[in-house]
């Protein structure tokens, strides 16, 4: 059984790679053919160049992203679950601050990232709030949507037992809402990156962000490439640390068993 596991994931591993090969050999072949400027789009051998050209500045920019986003994203998580239970355990609080929340939603938050540098100023804080604030909607979506999807009948059993609602929500609530906590997890881990980007475009001196605007201005499209690339690097290294994370929490789920 462990074998087949292994295999199954070395499997899909050694795909995942030989897909990401073939692309950047077409991409490097057709800009060569069809003699697509650099400007227009630089050849992934010109990406490579660039990387190499300075391989611990991008780590470095990218590191400073990272952390604002890890700090956004955490807040998410911890806010948006505690909101979450209040709303679920609170009936009140289901048409009152659960739709104030909905509602707020469907503001674009990229209009409000300039508000948070005026009152926020320039440094890390800006970033992580509006971090923050464009993460924190999918968490609390997620998990009230797990927190409600308890079959009756054991929410049933559970005041047949007396339980209380403290046991209810740590032994039938919460073990439920883990499948979907998890999927708003994966979701806001990549909208916290794109809040700190966004954030790094309106004001900063770090951070992929601001290299990307940066090097836009200059027409240096090999720069602008490199650190999409970084991001999209961070940015699956996050969402396999989520998966990693979720495998190790719930392996009983139906989702995370090996197809043979």
């Amino acid at each position: 059984m462990v074998n087949g596991k292994l295999n199954g994931r070395v499997g899909r591993g050694i795909l995942t790679v030989s897909s990401f090969v073939i692309f950047f050999l077409i991409w490097q072949v057709a800009s060569q053919i069809f003699g697509i400027r650099p400007v227009i789009l630089p050849t992934p051998v010109a990406i490579l160049r660039e990387l190499a050209s300075s391989p611990g500045w991008y780590l470095l920019q990218g590191w400073y992203t990272l952390l604002t986003t890890l700090a956004g994203f955490g807040l998410a998580v911890v806010i948006g679950v505690l909101l979450s239970i209040l709303i679920v355990e609170v009936k009140i609080l289901d048409s009152t601050l659960y739709a104030f929340i909905l509602a707020l939603n469907t503001v674009p938050k990229v209009a409000v990232a300039p508000l948070f540098v005026i009152w926020l100023g320039t440094g890390s804080q800006p970033k992580i709030a509006i971090s923050f604030l464009i993460a924190f909607f999918a968490i609390v979506i997620d998990a009230v949507l797990g927190l409600r999807s308890v079959p009756p009948e054991m929410l049933d059993l559970a005041a047949t037992l007396r339980g209380g609602r403290w046991d209810v929500l740590r032994r039938i609530r919460f073990p439920c809402a883990l499948p979907s906590l998890f999927a708003g997890m994966k979701v806001a881990m990549s909208l916290a990156l794109v809040g700190s980007v966004v954030g790094e475009f309106v004001a900063s001196e770090h951070g992929l962000g601001y290299v990307i605007l940066a090097a836009q201005g200059t027409f240096d499209t090999p720069r602008v490439f490199a650190a999409i690339f970084v991001l999209a690097a961070g940015g699956m290294v996050l969402f396999w640390i989520l998966s990693l994370l979720e495998r190790r929490v719930m392996p009983w789920h139906a989702s995370l068993q090996v197809r043979h």
